[in-house]
Parts: C-alpha cells; structure tokens; sequence
C-alpha cells in the first residue's frame, strides 16, 4: 500500500474534496460509506453539532488522494467510517482512532457500519465492538415507474415561485415541532443558510401547496449527477394532511423531474410507507455498540 498519512479535517478547506472524495467511492449500497449529500446536508443544517468536527481524521496517500475518514453526524458519538477500495488496511487504524478520539456522550460511543463495509465491520469486531441492532433503507429504481398522482384540491408550486420562509414553516409542522414546542416563530435563517450549501439547489424541490396556498408536503432533493443519484431528503407532511397521498406524488414528481436528467436511482428511507409505494430494501445500516465504552 502506498505511503498514508493522517490529519484532522479542517472544515474550511477540505469539505469540497471530500466531497468529491465520496462522490468517487459511491455505490448504491453505500458499501463505501455514506454519499455525499449525506455530510452537506447535515454540515447544512440547524440539527447537527459542528463544535467538534475537528476531531474528524483523513487519510491521504502520498499524491493527496484522500483514502478514508472518519466523521459523525447525529448525534456526535454516532461515528461514521467512508474508505477508498483497495485501502482496506486502514480500517483498524480508522477504528482505533474513533475509539480513542471522537466525541462520547455520557460515555457512550456508537459505529454505523454498512452492510459491505466488511473491513470495518471486522475492525470493530476485533476492538470489542458487537452489533446490537439495524435496518434496511429503501431505494427506488428508476427502470420502473413511479407515477403517484396529486390530489384534488393541492398544486405543485413552481419553483421559481417556491418561499424559504413558507417551506421552513412546512417543515417545522411536518417534523412535529408544533406540537411539543409551539407555533413556528417565523425565523427562516435556517432555509437560508442551507441555500448557501455548495450542492442545494431549491429547484431541485418539490413543494405542494393547498388550496389556499399553504405549503403542506415538502420533499428536498439533493441531485449528484455524477452518481446518477438523487438524494432525496427531507420529506414531511404537515399532520392534518397526512395519508392523502401527497409525499408518493411528491416523490413521482421528483421521478418525472429527474429521470431526463441521467437520474438512475433515488434514496427513501426505513419506514415502511417507501416499499408501499415501490421503494426496495437495499441500504443496511448496522449499528455497533461495545461495553463500558
């Protein structure tokens, strides 16, 4: 193997090649690790603590290629392993530095491991690590169709019409914020800042209005082109508009949208409304915990 050195990522340079670093090891089972939308969506938002991405570590080879990282998301002790095929040697390295150095809470450190990630998973078997549970995320392929249609009574907006401050309110409603933390207060800075992610492009989104204009389904969409990918994230339904079909027309939308464009795939996730509608398992997620750790 090639000559590797180590270093800790540096937020305000290095995010563009790994970027491009996972986009290269992408596949469709995520066997490499996560795509890349993944960590700009969550280096994007409101919900992820980025206090501690220093402690996240590269791996080089000797012409600067980056061969492997270990970062987390949500929450900061569930730690995440990415690595370039060919450089499965560094996975003990990778694991002993996770267990050494990234955030713990309460004491606790957890690995999300993908199914594939066979050298990882043996990494952290032999640091005492057990798999203690898991579940598969659905994909959906786009050889065939997804043609859910829209409602009576609802509208896709256009998107040169779309609002940041209408989609946050939709988002705070449809991720239950309302009901445990009250009205929405009208601060759309998080919208905005998001837009300001290399790779967001509003778009890309679909929003569905009713009647009276109210936004009441919003599905992001975060297109890789260079994967084929279309990564879909968030979907939310406002409660009162729930079960009426409208996330399955949202999703057929971005099926209509993006096919022409080189769309070959598009992600969902665990729940078991994706397979209803013709998503498939594919994604296995596995989540490793150790004793006393």
């Amino acid at each position: 193997m090639a000559k590797i050195i180590s270093r800790n990522f540096r937020i305000l340079c290095d995010f563009m090649d790994v970027y491009q670093f996972m986009v290269d090891i992408y596949e469709k089972d995520w066997r490499n690790g996560v795509p890349a939308p993944f960590l700009e969506y969550a280096l994007s938002s409101n919900w992820m603590d980025k206090s501690l991405v220093h402690r996240w570590k590269l791996w080089e080879d000797e012409h600067g290629r980056i061969a492997g990282l270990v970062f987390y998301e949500n929450p900061v002790n569930d730690v995440y392993f990415s690595l370039r095929p060919g450089y499965e040697q560094l996975a003990g390295e990778m694991v002993s530095y996770a267990v050494s150095s990234m955030p713990r809470v309460d004491g606790h450190l957890r690995f999300v491991i993908f199914g594939g990630q066979n050298a990882v998973k043996e990494a952290a078997a032999k640091a005492g690590f057990q798999q203690v549970s898991g579940y598969t995320e659905s994909v959906f392929d786009f050889e065939q169709p997804l043609h859910y249609s829209l409602p009576d009574g609802f509208r896709f907006v256009e998107s040169e019409n779309l609002s940041v401050e209408k989609i946050e309110e939709c988002c705070w409603k449809g991720f239950d914020h309302e009901k445990d933390e009250g009205p929405w207060n009208g601060d759309a800075k998080q919208g905005y800042y998001m837009l300001m992610a290399p790779h967001m492009h509003l778009e890309n989104a679909v929003v569905i209005e009713n009647s009276a204009g109210e936004y009441v389904c919003y599905a992001g969409m975060w297109w890789t082109p260079e994967n084929h990918l279309a990564y879909m994230e968030p979907l939310c339904t406002i409660p009162e508009y729930r079960k009426k079909g409208l996330a399955a027309a949202a999703l057929s939308e971005h099926y209509r949208r993006l096919k022409p464009l080189g769309a070959t795939h598009m992600t969902g996730g665990g729940d078991i409304f994706y397979e209803k509608i013709g998503f498939k398992p594919l994604v296995q997620w596995t989540f490793w915990e150790k004793n006393n750790t």
